[in-house]
């Protein structure tokens, strides 16, 4: 959803890649990107980013990774360089992939599944009709901070999107 955001803003279009990827490149806060959905499964997705880095010779620190985050609240964003996968196959299989865990994250908060709620089932639902209502305003905002990140860098992204959301 964001990625298809950000192709839209970039001007661009997803086309097929050798690497595994859908693929759009465009412009984003006035650098040069190459936006990446993998065509395969998210816990396998590995395997296809770490064939786009080396087709572009993109380095790992070059990398920004949007992903859902169960251990932050439902349309809270968090920004990082590296860290460790907590639980997230997705982030285990590019890690892996990549050999290190420094590349740049945008973690889209979900939160936590309710009562003994499977976490895997909980990831695999739908949205609730509230989430459903918030979600464009969320996702826009996402794609606002991974521009935010492109064009800013980290320290300058953090300071606009780790505040409180505005009312």
């Amino acid at each position: 959803m964001v990625t298809a955001l950000l192709a839209e803003r970039a001007g661009a279009r997803f086309k097929a890649h050798r690497s595994g990827n859908d693929v759009a490149e465009g412009r984003l806060a006035e650098v040069p990107v190459t936006l990446a959905r993998p065509r395969a499964y998210m816990n396998l997705s590995g395997q296809p980013v770490a064939a786009l880095t080396a087709f572009y010779k993109v380095p790992p620190d070059r990398l920004v990774v949007i992903h859902d985050e169960l251990d932050i609240p439902f349309g809270t964003l968090r920004l990082k360089l590296g860290g460790g996968a907590g639980g997230h196959n997705g982030l285990r299989s590019i890690t892996q992939a990549l050999g290190t865990p420094d590349y740049y994250r945008v973690r889209f908060g979900i939160g936590r599944p309710p009562g003994r709620m499977d976490p895997a089932d909980y990831v695999l639902r739908d949205f609730s009709a509230a989430e459903r209502k918030d979600l464009p305003f969320f996702i826009d905002r996402c794609a606002d901070a991974t521009e935010a990140l492109i064009g800013k860098g980290l320290d300058g992204a953090q300071n606009t999107y780790h505040t409180e959301l505005p009312e």
